[in-house]
Formats: structure tokens, sequence, C-alpha cells
């Protein structure tokens, strides 16, 4: 090839949820690719970008960004094209995950999740694109979904979250059509089960019943997801939009 088309050197990645888990396994490998970092995160992700540059020898932003909040969104990603001279990529990757049964979830907790996964992950796309749009760029947006998008997985209960993960899969979709004219492409991963530590917290014997689920008979390693990502923030996707990439080790296939 007379190009590398998965290189993202001279581009600037923004990730929310950075700070940890997918989030910033994946803005390691964005790093890795040549890209510099933009983290946003309720917890403070300073030391993280601040690790992601040593290792990487890229430049990297660490904001603290509740994406609910569409006015700090948009100072976020000011800020940070402010930091780093532009922004090109988004990897939205934000999300929480409550395991309440429907009958037992609370108006409260039904919130959180959907303020969260959905408008969170909404706003963040919308001012991206907006600023992508006042500053004549083309640019590319990744979602994080989920395979509960397409799949009722047990025995976990957790209507909240596949509910929302659906919305976003939904959302990707008509982010695609809305922005082509523009030049932003909008596309979505769906992970299966990966060590983080949000899974880490989940009782062994459900982590167990999950992995005999699971066709390659083990969780993923969140740097697993990377190559999809980078597929999709990359030149090696021109033509790709709307879509979303299952990486769950085969169990959707069930």
């Amino acid at each position: 090839m007379k190009k590398d088309l998965f290189s993202l050197q001279n581009k600037v990645a923004v990730v929310t949820g950075g700070n940890r888990g997918i989030g910033k396994a994946v803005a390691g490998c964005l790093a890795d690719a040549g890209a510099d970092i933009v983290l946003l995160d309720l917890a403070d992700p300073s030391e993280t970008a601040a690790e992601i540059a040593r290792e990487y020898g890229i430049r990297t932003c660490g904001l603290v960004c509740d994406v609910t909040d569409p006015q700090q969104v948009q100072a976020c990603l000011e800020k940070g094209a402010e930091t780093m001279g532009t922004l090109d990529l988004l990897f939205n990757n934000a999300g929480i995950c409550i395991h309440t049964n429907c009958l037992k979830v609370s108006p409260e907790e039904w919130r959180k999740v959907m303020n969260v996964n959905v408008s969170g992950m909404f706003f963040v796309a919308q001012a991206f694109a907006r600023w992508l749009l006042d500053h004549h760029k083309t640019g590319n947006i990744v979602n994080t979904a989920s395979m509960s998008a397409q799949k009722v997985l047990i025995p976990q209960q957790m209507t909240s979250y596949n509910a929302s993960k659906a919305a976003v899969w939904q959302m990707t979709r008509s982010l695609a059509i809305e922005l082509a004219e523009s030049g932003i492409r909008v596309n979505s991963i769906a992970p299966g089960y990966i060590c983080t530590e949000m899974t880490s917290t989940v009782p062994e014997e459900l982590q167990k019943t999950w992995i005999r689920s699971i066709p390659f008979k083990r969780m993923a390693d969140p740097s697993e997801l990377a190559g999809a990502v980078i597929y999709l923030l990359s030149d090696a996707s021109t033509y790709t939009t709307g879509a979303c990439i299952n990486i769950d080790g085969g169990i959707t296939c069930l």
C-alpha cells in the first residue's frame, strides 16, 4: 500500500470514559497508532493522560467532564481543542451499568443509566459534530454500544442497560445518515464480556456463567476492542458509516 491506512498520525482523538477500563485501554492503542489524546471522564483523568503520554510519546490532555451536562461537554471540547490545536476523532465510550430487576429498578436508577448511556453519548456526539462543522472540518465518531443491544443476556437482570445500548445502536445509525453530507462518519462497536474494573466486581460464579456461554470460553481484554476502533476512526474505513462491529467472542451468533 502507498500509505498506512490505519495510521492516526497528526490526528487528535477525544476519548470519553477514558480514565479506566475500555476507554483507557483503547486510548493507549490510539496513541500507539499515532494520535494525540484528549481524555474526558467524571473521575479526574489527568494521571492516566500523563501515563499514556509517557508510554507512547504523544501529547495528551485530561479533563474532568460530566457527559450528561451539555454545557460542560462543550466547554471541555473547546478546552481540549485549544490545548491540542484541533480535534479530529471521537471514541464516545462513557457508560454505566446497574444490575437491577425491572420490577425493582427505581426511577432514579433508570434515569441515571439513560442519562449517561444515551443522553450523555448524544450530547458528546452532538457537541463534537458541531465543533467540526464550526471549524470546517470532517471527522469520525465511534460510539460504544454493546452486545446487549442485540441479545438479552442471562442470568443478570439489567433492562435499563439493555435498552440504553439498543438506543445507542439506533442513534449511531441515525447520526450516520444525518451527518453524512457533512463528511462526518459515525459507527459503533458492540463489545461482549470484557475484563474491566466494572466486571471484576461481579461475583465469581456469575463470571463463570458468562464464560461458559461464550464460544471462545473467555472474556476479552479491553485492548482487543482497539483494532475495530482504529479501523473505524482511520482512513481504512472511508466508505463505512452507520455500522456496528460485534466484538463478543461469537456470543451474539447463538
